[in-house]
């Protein structure tokens, strides 16, 4: 009897340890992993403006990027940043054909979304809110109306006013109320913990 207790003892002892060692390697993993996605997207935004600083000195707008050599190396490339300084949010904008061009991923820019440089079109773009990595839209509750929202593609700055923040119910679609007569920025994200989505519109202020 004593050397059956001893073994049940032996094998919770080695149940738990395994346990713990799994939890451990897990928890690591996770970290490393965010580290090093942390440093690809840290890289990716500093090769950003070093090319739009050489698209300012050389005048070059419409050079595209080296395909071949993105994809031998795998790394990220933004064609654009996003800046939201209220919210403390800087992020780079992939190509909308790649697949990192997903919420899931980044701050996607949604289908049938305009670029800053087109004439009375609207920008969409679209992140998650609540708690995850991917959560870069997590503080858009807190935008207020005339905040400040900027783009920076191919050599200028877009600022952006905020004019209007309204809820709709989230279904999938989401009517966008806008002034078709100037160029807009729209942002969407889900309101954390309920079933809306929060849309912010904003008008283009300045471009440099």
């Amino acid at each position: 009897m004593q050397e059956k207790k001893e073994k049940n003892k032996s094998w919770l002892f080695l149940t738990g340890f395994l346990l713990l060692f799994l939890g451990i390697g897990a928890i690591t993993y996770y970290v490393v992993l965010n580290k090093r996605l942390d440093n690809q997207e840290q890289n990716a935004l500093k090769d950003f403006y070093i090319k739009e600083q050489e698209i300012i000195e050389d005048d070059k707008k419409d050079e595209e990027p080296q395909n071949e050599e993105v994809k031998e190396q795998k790394k990220i490339e933004y064609i654009a940043v996003l800046k939201i300084p209220k919210i403390n949010l800087e992020r780079g904008l992939v190509n909308p054909n790649s697949y990192l061009n997903n919420i899931e991923y980044n701050v996607q820019i949604l289908k049938n979304s305009a670029m800053p440089d087109q004439e009375k079109g609207n920008v969409m773009l679209a992140a998650h809110s609540g708690n995850a990595r991917v959560s870069y839209f997590r503080y858009l509750y807190k935008l207020s109306i005339d905040d400040e929202v900027i783009i920076d593609y191919k050599g200028h700055t877009y600022t952006y006013k905020v004019v209007s923040i309204y809820d709709v119910d989230k279904t999938g679609k989401a009517q966008i109320y806008r002034n078709k007569n100037t160029n807009t920025l729209t942002l969407v994200t889900c309101r954390h913990n309920t079933n809306k989505q929060i849309i912010v519109i904003c008008e283009l202020a300045n471009t440099n």
